[in-house]
């Protein structure tokens, strides 16, 4: 049990950073970052905590979306700002970009060496996962708004 926290806490400290930074390149007001650091340290510990209980990524990643979610449309109206600008830093650090990466690579690999079956799979487990981590995460981040907002009109 002590080594799930511990593993937590360190992700949440370790995600904290890239949802500042990608929060001051989107000009978030500085004292807004504090937001973004606990929203993204919540989200990726979330999702970490989901995963150690051996729930797939894409399920865990729309759950800690979802949350962060949650959190910036309440964050939203307390500090009467817009709601990405706690979100989508805060989702930032759970892009799936080690299986971008490997799947990038093996169309590479597909491209200098040619068909192989193996270069195919990994070529298609690692582009659907990806597909559908960045999906959950979109999903995930519209959920609120729309079960909150969901009987007002457009206009």
């Amino acid at each position: 049990m002590m080594e799930i926290l511990q593993l937590v806490l360190m992700d949440m400290f370790w995600s904290a950073i890239p949802a500042v930074g990608f929060a001051m390149v989107f000009n978030v007001p500085k004292d807004m970052l504090k937001y973004c650091a606990l929203a993204g340290a919540l989200a990726h510990g979330f999702r970490t905590l989901l995963m150690q209980q051996q729930v797939p990524i894409e399920w865990a990643s729309l759950a800690a979306a979802t949350l962060v979610g949650f959190i910036g449309l309440y964050w939203s109206r307390k500090h009467l700002i817009p709601r990405p600008v706690f979100s989508v830093a805060a989702v930032i650090p759970m892009i799936p970009g080690s299986y971008a990466f490997t799947t990038m690579i093996a169309v590479v690999a597909l491209n200098e060496q040619g068909f192989s079956p193996e270069l195919l799979q990994v070529f298609i487990e690692n582009g659907l996962k990806t597909l559908f981590i960045l999906a959950a995460l979109s999903f995930g981040l519209a959920i609120p708004s729309v079960l909150i907002y969901r009987g007002r009109p457009i206009v």
